[in-house]
C-alpha cells in the first residue's frame, strides 16, 4: 500500500465540475492499493498517517500530528501509484490492486480514519477526478507499506 501525503492549506476534489470533497488545513492523501494488501496493512498505514507529526508547533518545529493540529483528511484513491515503468514508455498497472478488492480497502481506510479524525472527505473510487491543492511547505511524504 502506498500513501502520498501532502500537507495542505486547502484541497478539493471534483467530478464533472462538482466538488465532492474539500478540506482546509490538513492532509491530502493519494492512496494506492496493491494486490497483496490487507486490512492489517491498512491499519498500520492509518496509524502512521494519523500519528505523522508534520504540523508546526509554536516554535516552528514539526511536532504536531493531525490530532494535535486539528487538520482534516482528503482521501483520494489513485491506482497509478503502482505504475511499473521498467519497460518502454507506457506504464503497466499490473501491480495495482484488482478494482473490487482495492475499493473495499479504500472504503475501509475511510471508515477507520473517520473513527479518529473529525473531518474526513473523499474522492470517488474509479472516477475521473480533478484534484486542487495548496501544498503547505511544500511538504510531501511517501509512505510505502513495504518500507514500514
Amino acid at each position: 500500500m502506498r500513501f502520498v501525503i501532502q500537507r495542505v492549506n486547502e484541497a478539493s476534489v471534483s467530478i464533472e465540475g462538482n466538488t465532492v470533497g474539500q478540506i482546509e488545513k490538513g492532509f491530502l492523501v493519494l492512496i494506492g492499493v496493491s494486490n497483496d494488501d490487507t486490512k492489517e496493512i491498512a491499519d498500520k498505514m492509518i496509524k502512521k498517517l494519523i500519528g505523522m507529526r508534520i504540523f508546526e508547533d509554536e516554535n516552528g518545529k514539526t511536532n504536531l500530528s493531525l490530532a494535535d493540529g486539528g487538520g482534516g483528511l482528503l482521501l483520494v484513491s489513485q491506482f497509478t501509484l503502482y505504475a511499473n515503468c521498467k519497460k518502454g514508455n507506457r506504464p503497466s498497472f499490473v501491480n495495482a490492486g484488482a478494482p473490487d478488492m482495492a475499493k473495499e480497502l479504500y472504503e475501509y481506510i475511510i471508515s477507520e480514519c473517520r473513527k479518529q479524525v473529525s473531518v474526513v472527505e473523499t474522492g470517488e473510487f474509479g472516477a475521473d477526478m480533478k484534484v486542487r491543492l495548496e501544498n503547505d511547505g511544500p511538504f510531501t511524504i511517501l509512505l510505502d507499506s513495504d518500507e514500514l
